[in-house]
């Protein structure tokens, strides 16, 4: 999937963390020469909103949309030429950016947020986005630092291929180098291992191998693009990927998207988004 050719959309709040998201998708944008589409949503059309006098309502209307103001101002202080458009939503946070979301669009969300965007925490609004936009999602973490030039994906065996190439075509946006990292443990192996025939060299081996098939396969498919492999014997795929995002400009994570998995994410990318180091893309497949 190319998301070059969509939309960037961000959800703000106005509170810090949130304008860094917006920060952060409006060099997206500017990357894929594509407009930004900045949301808040004020929550009227939710029972509490329901609730509120006329008069109310409309001062939430109101800041509502000074929040998109000083948002919009913002992206546009640091990217002059960028196209920006905002909108005022009635529904629930998480609602409103998923119905904005698309196969081609970008949604990018911020780790944690108060006020008016209601619930911007990485276990409600972040997670229900991840797991139901209809495409690729952001949750902006860590703190603005230099480029590292690494994009860093995690990889178990063949099935991720969907998800590699999609890290891959982020790397390529970003002139970066695509990192490819497989972590596994022999304890994890036990299950795996056959006496007599297994041993701890042979499933590393096996590992290998798998990683090595994707590997090729990428640098066949994306000539220009460096990739480098990582095999590490770690008692903890997230724990090894988080370690490793502290020297990344991005992390992408898979998720398969099938019926019996809707609204739920693998552990690991779950995980991801609670403690990397830097910005999270979580990349839905069939």
């Amino acid at each position: 999937m190319d998301t070059s050719h969509g939309s960037v959309v961000v959800g703000t709040d106005g509170s810090p963390r949130a304008i860094a998201a917006v920060m952060w998708a409006a060099g997206e944008a500017v990357l894929r020469d594509r407009p930004l589409h900045i949301l808040h949503a004020a929550g009227l059309e939710t029972r509490s909103g329901r609730n509120l006098t006329p008069e109310t309502a409309q001062l939430v209307i109101d800041n509502g949309h000074a929040v998109l103001d000083e948002a919009a101002a913002a992206a546009t202080t640091r990217y002059a030429d960028l196209t920006i458009t905002t909108s005022l939503g009635k529904g629930k946070p998480a609602d409103t950016l998923v119905d904005h979301s698309g196969p081609e669009s970008l949604v990018v969300v911020g780790s944690r947020g108060l006020g008016g965007f209601q619930a911007l925490l990485l276990g409600s609004v972040g997670l229900r986005v991840a797991a139901h936009a209809c495409g690729p999602v952001v949750i902006v973490r860590g703190s603005e630092h230099p480029s590292t030039g690494v994009v860093l994906a995690g990889l178990r065996d063949e099935t991720d291929l969907a998800t590699v190439r999609f890290a891959a075509d982020e790397a390529r946006l970003r002139k970066a180098t695509l990192r490819l990292l497989t972590a596994w443990s022999l304890l994890g192996a036990v299950g795996e291992m056959v006496p007599g025939l297994d041993d701890a060299r042979s499933v590393g081996d096996r590992e290998a191998a798998a990683q090595q098939q994707v590997a090729d396969r990428i640098r066949e498919e994306y000539p220009d693009l460096t990739v480098t492999v990582d095999l590490v014997n770690a008692s903890s795929a997230s724990g090894a990927l988080v370690d490793a995002s502290a020297h990344a400009d991005l992390l992408v994570a898979g998720a398969q998207r099938h019926r019996r998995s809707r609204g739920r994410l693998p552990h690991v990318t779950h995980a991801l988004l609670h403690h990397a180091h830097c910005p999270v893309a979580v990349f839905r497949h069939a």
